[in-house]
């Protein structure tokens, strides 16, 4: 079932879904969230009773994951501002720019990477053998930067050039390697760019119908509207 806009509150309205217990990993599917746009597409709050949530940085102005990582230290110190950090697992690499000194939670070792990627390694880390992708476009939208926060607090404007992608994508790359026994599946728009490097066997690139068939009441008709949040 695909959801249509008024059948659930839009996704940037504050969820209120309980988060589930954490069980084993292993034994149910890992959900990692980026901020590209496609991921508009899926309504986020709802995966929570499917699985652990993995997501990155201002998502938590929407709803509250499983776990959030970030790693970029302005918007680290926002999610700190906010004192989200004091009742919410939040994830991390250290760096003396943080303005916290509890409440973090840091990568020990930590990779250096972006926050989408080094949320997918860890899902991977703690043994999902099953893992589903939702907004790593990599891609611009017509060379213009694609994220979902364009416009609002510690992010460029929707008009700015594309940021460049290639680390992501060589960090994914390497996830889906080192992890040859976890299947992943990244879920794109119809059309969506698929890149050379994520041609290995254990990764799949499905479409959000093919997604909501698997998982039911998790995908909207119609792409969100985008609201500032802050």
């Amino acid at each position: 079932m695909i959801l249509k806009k008024n059948q659930k509150e839009l996704l940037y309205n504050k969820c209120t879904v309980p988060q589930l217990k954490q069980t084993n990993p292993q034994n149910e599917p890992a959900f990692v969230l980026g901020n590209g746009r496609s991921r508009l597409h899926v309504d986020a709050p709802s995966l929570l009773l499917h699985g652990t949530v993995y997501a990155c940085n201002a998502v938590y102005r929407e709803f509250d994951p499983d776990f959030l990582i970030a790693v970029d230290v302005k918007m680290v110190n926002e999610i700190i501002s906010a004192g989200y950090h004091k009742t919410h697992s939040v994830w991390s690499n250290p760096n003396k720019g943080i303005n916290a000194k509890s409440g973090i939670n840091y990568f020990h070792p930590h990779k250096g990477w972006s926050s989408g990627p080094t949320a997918l390694h860890f899902a991977c880390e703690r043994g999902h053998k099953e893992v589903y992708i939702f907004g790593f476009d990599y891609q611009g939208i017509g060379g213009k930067f694609n994220n979902v926060y364009a416009n609002t607090f510690n992010y460029k404007r929707s008009e700015d050039v594309a940021t460049y992608h290639g680390n992501w994508l060589s960090q994914t790359e390497k996830t889906v390697r080192d992890h040859r026994y976890t299947q992943f599946y990244r879920v794109i728009e119809s059309g969506g760019f698929i890149p050379d490097k994520l041609a290995n066997s254990n990764i799949t690139h499905i479409s959000f119908d093919e997604f909501a068939q698997k998982f039911p009441g998790t995908i909207y008709a119609d792409e969100t509207i985008q609201k500032s949040i802050i």
